[in-house]
């Protein structure tokens, strides 16, 4: 696991190759990470399943609700078969737009 803080956000990126103990982990460790914006990087991962994706679910609704943006991004996968509730991009760039938007909408109060 790699870890790069950018202003407000965080990127965690996947360099064991594991998701189930990468996901474990970033669980395990969420506490140092929750004031900050976190980008989920498993671009790493092929062929992953949407059920795989919805793992990363709890800890999104635990940082939304802390009013913070929660980013996945893998390039493999069928973006429209993921739930709406969880953002997942193709590229790190898309989910700083994404948080930036975010943060945006925070800001203006919705």
């Amino acid at each position: 696991m790699k870890v790069d803080q950018k202003g407000h956000t965080i990127c965690i990126k996947d360099t064991q190759g594991d998701l189930a103990s990468y996901l474990m982990k970033v669980t395990h460790e969420y506490k140092t990470f929750e004031k900050y914006n976190i980008i989920i990087d498993i671009r790493k991962h092929k062929n992953l399943s949407v059920a795989a994706i919805n793992g990363f679910m709890p800890l999104s609704k635990i940082h939304k609700k802390a009013k913070k943006s929660f980013v996945i991004v893998t390039s493999d996968l069928d973006h429209n078969a993921v739930s709406d509730k969880l953002a997942v991009v193709r590229s790190i760039q898309e989910a700083h737009d994404i948080i930036e938007m975010e943060e945006i909408e925070r800001d203006l109060g919705f």
